[in-house]
């Protein structure tokens, strides 16, 4: 049977459900922790993917195309005062990038993907529905596919024509939906209502927090179980945000690490609802139109992002969209071929350091979350 799920809100419990009848998103009951002290490295099997970490995942290993593992490298790479005029001589990323995007389906999406293809298998689904702007919606077809699942993907009418291929070259079922990304999520919601599949949505599952959690332990494992002082994300609807603090939060209560990284939010600006709520400013007359992946104003689990940050002592900000467009400039020349939502996190890294709320001498690490490819 598959774990049961419970609601954080109001406490109901249930065995497969895609939201509380209360309408708030469900957690898994349990989670779970490995027995005995963090294993060296190179008892790790790799191979396995993300499901090396199987003792902390709460759904079994069903479908695989090897995700996981990504590599970190060092940032490097002179921001030139080229790119800024105005700031004359600029200083050095000073971090350590994840290469979120050179995943199977090219972003970190592909580690919600496998853990909520396993849930849903696990339910007995032989369709699954998402909505998706393009990422999640086209690792959530893929995996669907290596599953032998049938799937159904809905997206804006204008989601940008790359993204659309790669969903239907899955053979997965495109719906074009008209009007806002709230309207898309509402179809979306109409058909699994209706019965037409299982919900595999990358906000609302549960299992794709538990695949996203991935990246904190893998991370860990790569720097000999310690963990950086901060970790600066793109912010949308915190899948990956809200995927490391729980992971980062099981390595420490499994006794594998000692303390939790700052977990830094870089939002788009006029989508910022975080920025919003920490600081209580809007920055909505001045939409973001490049960070497409983070576009994100009702995030369904906005109290969980809140708490992660308020417990990690984080924060967030929102990056306008000329800014995004020189720090994607930067990092394409830099050798790292990403979208171009993938560049607030840097850019935000920046926003930090002249804040004070990172050092110099801080270890920081940012993932890059989704390939050129993608855009």
């Amino acid at each position: 049977m598959p774990t049961d799920l419970r609601c954080p809100a109001c406490g109901n419990t249930y065995a497969d459900r895609w939201r509380c009848e209360c309408g708030h998103p469900l957690d898994f009951v349990a989670r779970p922790l490995p027995d005995g002290s963090a294993p060296a490295f190179t008892d790790l099997d790799t191979r396995q993917g993300l499901w090396a970490f199987a003792d902390f995942l709460p759904v079994e290993r069903e479908v695989s195309l090897g995700a996981g593992w990504t590599p970190i490298v060092d940032s490097e790479g002179l921001r030139s005062s080229e790119s800024r005029p105005s700031a004359g001589d600029v200083p050095e990323w000073n971090a350590t990038f994840k290469l979120e995007y050179v995943s199977p389906t090219g972003s970190f999406k592909d580690r919600g993907a496998a853990t909520t293809i396993a849930r849903a298998i696990e339910c007995g689904a032989d369709r699954v529905i998402e909505d998706s702007s393009g990422n999640a919606g086209t690792a959530i077809a893929t995996y669907a596919a290596r599953a032998g699942l049938e799937s159904e993907i809905y997206v804006p009418a204008d989601a940008k024509a790359a993204k659309l291929r790669a969903i239907e070259r899955t053979g997965a079922d495109v719906v074009r939906v008209e009007g806002t990304r709230a309207d898309v999520t509402d179809a979306a919601i109409e058909a699994v209502e209706n019965g037409v599949g299982w919900y595999a949505s990358h906000a609302w599952n549960p299992a794709f927090f538990a695949g996203t959690a991935t990246f904190a332990l893998e991370l860990a494992a790569q720097c000999d179980w310690s963990v950086p002082d901060a970790v600066v994300c793109p912010l949308g609807h915190g899948t990956l945000f809200l995927g490391a603090y729980r992971g980062f939060r099981a390595l420490r209560a499994a006794g594998w690490v000692e303390k939790m990284p700052r977990l830094l939010g870089a939002q788009a600006a006029g989508y910022a609802p975080i920025v919003d709520r920490l600081n209580g400013r809007t920055d909505s007359d001045n939409p973001n139109h490049l960070a497409d992946g983070i576009q994100i104003r009702e995030p369904v689990r906005i109290e969980a992002i809140c708490e992660a940050i308020e417990a990690t002592d984080g924060d967030a900000v929102a990056i306008d969209a000329e800014t995004t467009r020189e720090e994607h400039a930067l990092l394409v020349r830099a050798g790292f071929d990403v979208e171009s939502t993938c560049a607030v996190a840097p850019a935000a890294l920046h926003e930090y350091r002249e804040r004070g709320v990172v050092d110099d001498t801080d270890r920081v690490v940012v993932p890059l979350t989704g390939a050129g490819s993608n855009t």
